[in-house]
Formats: C-alpha cells, structure tokens, sequence
C-alpha cells in the first residue's frame, strides 16, 4: 500500500507521556469527529499478553520477534456507545481484560523494546486506515508511524499529576523510569513530533484537553 493512498484518510496523531490523557482524550476526539479510534499501546499489550500465554520469556528479543511473526491475527473494527475503535484479534480472540493486568503491563515495555515487532506494529498500524479516517494515539505516532500527517498532537502534565492519576486509576506505577525508558529506546523513542501542537493538561479537564484539540483540528480543516 503506497504512502498516497494511505494518507487519503485523515490520521489524528496524538502521542505523549504515559498518564497524560491520550485515551481518555483521543476518545473524546474520535467520537465528536465520528472517526475511528486506534489504541496503539492495546496492540504491544496484546503481545506481551501472548508471550506470557506462551511461556516466551519477553526478555528474549529473538523470540519475542519470532513470535510477532508467527502468531496469527486480524484486526475488527467495533461500535460501542458511538465510538468505533479498532480491535486486534489473535486467532479470532481480543483479550480486552487480559492485556490490563499488572502482570502484562510490566511485560509490555520489554516486547515494544524489539526492533522487529516494532516493525510489525508499525507496517500493521498504517493499515488500520482501511477503516476510514483515524484518531491514533501511543508514543510514536507522529513521529513513526504516520510522520506525514499534518495533525500531529503531544500531551503531558507534570509527573505528580500523572502519578496521582495512575494512583485514582488502582495502578502503582514507576513513571519516572517509564519515561525514561520510553525516551531512551533505541528504536522509535518516545519524542516530541516535528510540527506537533504541545499540550500540559496539569490543571485541564478531559473536556478542556480535547476541547484545545478540536479546535485545532477544526481550524486546519478549513485550511
């Protein structure tokens, strides 16, 4: 599939932080535009959550890679309560509470660190424009997987914001060494993409954060 027809959809890149409001955010987005929402972060977690199903030790790079390769998946795209998101399914099976548990959540930054399942991932995610026009949020959206597009957004909030929202969310997470992480992988780090609108949501509501995002969206439309 060339570049071009890809790009005949509209591709809403939103990256950030973790805890920084991309899910919630990108949601409310995709919803309000009648697009379609990708959670790219959903996709690593299905595979970490398929390593641990198959005894592959996530720290082994070879077979983790391996594994991306063979494993047999297809990609659903869903309505629910107005919102149509993409689902990636393995043999048939999206596991949606499977890929939430601690367990698979400490597994994910190991299998994302691969260079090729970032690889997969990425030539996978381009192909969700199938479905229409995207509202596309993880870390290397605009940066990675659809560098062209001309809506690129990048949220964050101060590290002790992020830290109580994980906290209210159940989760007990060191977001510090996430970042770090994240910034520091060797493929597809986790950056500020070029052009994109910064957003700090520290002290902004969910309405407020994709209220900002609309309008920019909404202004360039007209453009």
């Amino acid at each position: 599939m060339t570049e071009d027809k890809l790009m005949k959809n509209i591709v809403i890149a939103i990256d950030g932080t973790s805890a920084s409001g991309k899910s919630t955010n990108s949601k409310l987005v995709a919803k309000s535009l009648g697009y379609v929402y990708v959670d790219t972060g959903a996709m690593y977690r299905t595979l970490a959550w398929y390593c641990l199903q198959k005894r592959i030790d996530v720290h082994d790079g070879k077979a983790v890679a391996l594994a991306c390769r063979k494993w047999k998946t297809t990609f659903e795209c869903v309505e629910k309560n107005g919102l149509r998101a993409v689902h990636l399914l393995v043999d048939g099976y999206y596991p949606e509470k499977e890929i939430r548990t601690a367990e698979t959540s400490a597994a994910v930054p190991h299998v994302a660190a691969v260079p090729k399942v970032r690889e997969w991932m990425v030539n996978r995610q381009r192909e969700c424009t199938q479905f229409g026009d995207l509202v596309m949020e993880g870390r290397d959206i605009g940066t990675n997987v659809f560098p062209e597009t001309d809506y690129k957004f990048y949220l964050d909030a101060q590290l002790e914001e992020r830290s109580r929202r994980r906290a209210a969310d159940g989760i007990q997470e060191n977001l510090a060494a996430r970042d770090e992480r994240d910034s520091q992988r060797a493929v597809a780090p986790l950056m500020i993409p070029l052009g994109a609108k910064v957003i700090n949501n520290s002290q902004m509501s969910s309405e407020q954060t994709s209220g900002l995002i609309l309008e920019e969206i909404r202004s360039r439309l007209k453009r």
